[in-house]
């Protein structure tokens, strides 16, 4: 029997001695533990922020339109002879583009002359009457009356030539209309009349438009709210416009190419739309290849002016919290983690446009941020001279509508 007792205590011992083993072993894992908590520590990619004058622009649609316009219309009436010119050609100013049958208004005209020969006449008859009624009424040889009558017919029939002088003058202008010439240089589009035509003088029809193309005019729209803060902006000296030189104007064309000729801005419109808030802007390029034509879809970046120190850092650098407004991590100079609550202007490139959150020296993270948390310690690594992450161009070459 006592073999009996004493068997389960045998079996325990063991399991107690294990148990005591297991338990030694847990607590020499503390410093194992403690080790790694004490290890390396997470490294993140960094930029220095920068301050530097930058150019600003805002890119704003338009729509081509020419430079003059001219709708050409005859001046006098008649059947159309000639039409001298080609369609779409280019059309220099003064050139005849129709001639109308002219007999009728040069036998106006040779009739208007020799009417002026008969009134000149008629003119210097009565000169010499007046001039003898003149010395005759001086020795009483006629009467007053006379004389005041021979006067009264010379100025009569210098009044005559008068009119006979303008009626040539008429007849002139009239028979020079006949030849419908162009007011101005540029490109003729297609004849609404053909030769043997009837046409009159004034018609509400035009014979043809010729438009003149260089330079060429785009006009652009901007809303009254970008506007009121563009000159905010200026006011408040956070643009800086140099001397009175019109904002400088590239275009970009409907096939995503850039046109090789700059524009300058000449002027916006005093009114708002009101249908749709916004304010027509007008800018005039150089178009010596043709290359634009009226009504063309273009896009254009405008420069707004220069902001003397414009903070710009890569789009990785800034991120969004739960509520969306946008964030970036900054490593302090003891290594601390830190976030700002960022206040972006517009993306220009790659690059964000901050107005505030940060300031010239922070050193922004723009790789690692997924390891790292604000409040926690880090190892950077500057990363400011990479190319992906080097600093903005003085002269961006496009920008983007604000964001806040």
């Amino acid at each position: 029997m006592n073999a009996d007792i004493l068997r389960p205590v045998t079996v325990l011992v063991p399991l107690l001695a294990a148990v005591l083993t297991l338990g030694g072993c847990g607590e020499s894992g503390s410093p194992s533990a403690d080790a790694s908590a004490s290890g390396p520590l997470p490294e993140v990619g960094v930029v220095a922020v920068e301050a530097r004058a930058t150019t600003l622009t805002i890119e704003l649609p338009g729509r081509t339109s020419p430079y003059r316009i001219a709708e050409v219309r005859p001046q006098v009436g008649g059947i159309i002879e000639k039409r001298p010119f080609q369609e779409g050609g280019q059309i220099a100013a003064g050139q005849v583009l129709y001639q109308i049958d002219a007999a009728l208004y040069e036998a106006a005209y040779d009739s208007a002359e020799a009417a002026l020969e008969r009134a000149r006449a008629t003119m210097e008859r009565a000169r010499l009457k007046a001039e003898r009624y003149a010395n005759l009424v001086k020795t009483k040889a006629i009467s007053q009356d006379d004389f005041d009558d021979a006067e009264a017919a010379f100025k009569e029939a210098k009044a005559s030539v008068a009119v006979a002088e303008a009626d040539l003058k008429r007849s002139r202008i009239n028979l020079e209309y006949t030849q419908v010439t162009s007011p101005i240089d540029g490109r003729i589009g297609r004849s609404m009349m053909t030769q043997g035509a009837l046409v009159t003088a004034y018609q509400e029809l035009a014979l043809a438009t010729v438009q003149q193309l260089d330079p060429i005019y785009v006009d652009l729209t901007q809303s009254s709210a970008q506007l009121l803060e563009l000159r905010r902006a200026l006011e408040d000296g956070r643009l800086e416009r140099h001397g009175d030189e019109q904002p400088k104007v590239t275009l970009i064309l409907e096939d995503g190419s850039t046109y090789e000729h700059a524009g300058r801005l000449e002027f916006s419109e005093v009114t708002v739309d009101e249908r749709t808030g916004a304010v027509t802007m007008r800018a005039r390029f150089p178009n010596p290849e043709h290359v634009l034509l009226p009504g063309m879809f273009v896009r254009a970046i405008v420069e707004e002016g220069v902001r003397p120190s414009a903070i710009l850092v890569p789009q990785q650098g800034v991120q969004h919290d739960r509520r969306g407004a946008p964030i970036g991590l900054v490593v302090t100079e003891d290594g601390t983690v830190e976030q700002r609550t960022l206040k972006t202007d517009r993306v220009m490139g790659d690059k964000w446009l901050i107005d505030e959150g940060l300031q010239p020296g922070d050193r922004l993270i723009v790789e690692g941020s997924q390891k790292v948390r604000a409040g926690a310690k880090a190892q950077v690594v500057d990363l400011s001279d990479e190319p992906a992450f080097a600093a903005a161009p003085a002269v961006p070459s496009s920008a983007a509508t604000s964001v806040e």
